[in-house]
């Protein structure tokens, strides 16, 4: 793909959006297709891997909210990929000029684009085409017709073989009739490794005697769901007034909370510019990268990690959520707009859900002396969506609570990836049915966390609990008190959670004060579980980098944990 003349000519620039960081509108996804499709090089077999929002620079957006500067140009970011020869490139364009502002060929050496729909369909294809593959299936007593097989991301080894090219790899698994779940029948020690523009197998790892597990694991079956729950009575949850939130478009208020949402093909849900009581708290919100890295050091597994956001683009597989079922009670729903393989834009129905939940008892005190007794009830405002990646489920929760508190909850549900279970005392995974095992693995994300607490000016500093000894002024040794230390460079900005010391961040104005004279601040509470478990000098440690810490920059990129992946953030005053 070349570019020849960087301007659509006749180009007419859609109407923008109210605010900057609206999320691209389906006329301005069109615009972007007919940008590209005047590019030389673009046919019949380009498409669109990632169409965007490339948002403004914060200073730009700030000024423009405050009347200092007019509207930032709006820009899209997208990324072409061919089918037939795997050229990929990477483009930012001008929805004001349809101009090209920047343009960049990628040959592989400095990553891939996100694996397309369009080349998980030809795994099968290109897979069943192969007779040493189709001899590997007969050797295990299965034909092409009795197996589905998972495309896969490959990660990065320095195969030289695999050196610019585009590479899947893939599991197979028996599925015995047209309703059985084969999450259930893993085909094991068996994997393909194939260039999906080449359209060819380049390497088949076969490592026999490994059975198929047969006992099915089909969870919609009668029979294995047995009979329902008894005794449980209706919850029914009203709101007879309606909501107390208001949502115009994009921009939410609700309580003391003020904040515009977006929607991304990559990360889902954004949250921007929140502020509470009239003070600016956070300018951006998101999880902008997760990876599933697995345990076992099989010649057919040590290859399975996949970054569910990078490389599958996990906001495009959102959920079109029902209310009753995915969310009940008041519920204001909002779609989602967002570019196909195509370039054309697609609706996502329902795909984020708001509402309120009464959250117990936010604040509580019967006094000793004067017999007075008060409570006050707490709720939270919840935004949230859910996202379905091959076997597994996830929704991402954020809640907004009345005393500021911001907190984001992954919740994990769907199906095990399964592995055969080779035998008693298999270090690498657990037995959860005859000869079926669920190999470990873990769930770590990187929540993009841009806060401007009481403005941009801000500093963030490691708090931890400080056990002081029996000293002169400790005679009898129960003192502690606290250390702040302030993280003053990337250079030792990664930082790893203690529980041992009740490790907290705290995110502080340099500008801004309480009535005492300290900092207004938040406090980051991070999650105590393991950060990245393989070993430092793996390929994975190297491309998952946010894992391996819990507070990785200044710029406020925090790496969250798997399970209940929250992120408390307090305000301190």
């Amino acid at each position: 793909m070349t570019l020849t003349d960087p301007t659509v000519s006749d180009f007419t620039a859609p109407a923008a959006p109210a605010h900057p960081l609206g999320s691209l509108t389906p006329a301005e996804i069109t615009a972007v297709r007919t940008i590209v499709a005047g590019l030389d090089g673009v046919d019949e077999a380009t498409r669109f891997a990632y169409v965007g929002l490339e948002e403004a620079p914060k200073g730009e957006v700030l000024a423009w909210e405050r009347g200092e500067a007019p509207a930032p140009e709006r820009r899209a970011r997208v990324q072409l990929l061919n089918l037939r020869t795997a050229h990929s490139l990477d483009l930012v364009v001008s929805l004001a000029t349809g101009a090209v502002l920047r343009s960049t060929e990628l040959d592989g050496s400095e990553g891939q684009l996100p694996i397309l729909d369009a080349e998980f369909e030809e795994v099968a294809v290109i897979a069943n085409e192969s007779a040493a593959w189709v001899a590997a299936l007969e050797a295990r007593g299965l034909s092409p017709e009795q197996v589905v097989l998972v495309p896969l991301s490959a990660g990065h080894y320095g195969y030289e073989n695999e050196v610019g090219r585009r590479i899947l790899r893939t599991f197979a698994f028996r599925q015995d009739h047209p309703a059985d779940h084969p999450w259930a029948h893993p085909v094991d020690g068996l994997t393909a490794y194939i260039d999906v523009a080449a359209r060819q197998v380049i390497e088949i790892i076969d490592t026999p005697g490994f059975t198929v597990p047969e006992t099915h694991g089909n969870f919609d079956d009668p029979e294995l769901q047995g009979p329902p729950l008894e005794g449980l009575k209706p919850i029914v949850i009203t709101q007879p007034e309606g909501s107390s939130f208001t949502v115009d478009d994009e921009h939410v208020t609700w309580g003391e909370w003020d904040l515009r949402i977006g929607f991304d093909t990559r990360e889902g849900l954004i949250l921007r510019q929140l502020s509470f009581a009239g003070r600016p708290v956070m300018y951006r919100g998101s999880i902008s990268e997760m990876v599933v890295p697995y345990a076992d050091p099989a010649p057919n597994r040590f290859w399975q990690n996949y970054f569910d956001t990078g490389e599958y683009l996990f906001g495009r597989y959102t959920n079109e959520l029902e209310l009753g079922c995915d969310c009940v009670g008041d519920i204001t729903y909002v779609d989602a707009i967002l570019s196909d393989e195509n370039g054309m834009p697609r609706t996502i129905r329902n795909a984020v859900c708001m509402h309120e939940e009464d959250f117990g008892s936010l604040w509580k005190h019967t006094d000793l002396f004067t017999g007075s007794s008060e409570v006050r009830r707490a709720r939270r405002l919840v935004i949230s969506f859910f996202t379905t990646v091959g076997n597994y489920d996830y929704g991402f929760y954020w809640y907004l609570y009345l005393d500021g508190t911001i907190e984001c909850e992954a919740k994990l549900t769907g199906i095990l990836f399964t592995s055969a279970y080779p035998g008693e005392g298999y270090p690498f995974a657990s037995e959860v049915a005859p000869g079926l095992g669920a190999p470990y693995h873990q769930h770590l994300f990187s929540a993009r966390l841009d806060m401007t607490v009481d403005g941009v000016a801000n500093v963030v500093n490691e708090i931890d609990a400080v056990r002081l000894p029996i000293s002169a002024t400790n005679p009898a040794g129960n003192a502690f008190t606290k250390k702040v230390t302030p993280i003053a460079s990337e250079k030792v900005s990664g930082r790893v959670a203690d529980g041992a010391v009740n490790r907290v961040w705290q995110i502080a104005s340099t500008e801004k004060t309480t009535e005492r004279g300290q900092a207004t601040s938040y406090v980051l509470f991070p999650t105590e579980t393991p950060v990245l478990l393989a070993d430092e000098a793996s390929s994975i440690a190297a491309r998952a980098a946010f894992a391996t810490k819990n507070r990785r920059r200044l710029d406020q990129e925090f790496g969250v944990r798997h399970d209940r992946a929250a992120q408390n953030h307090r305000r301190s005053e």
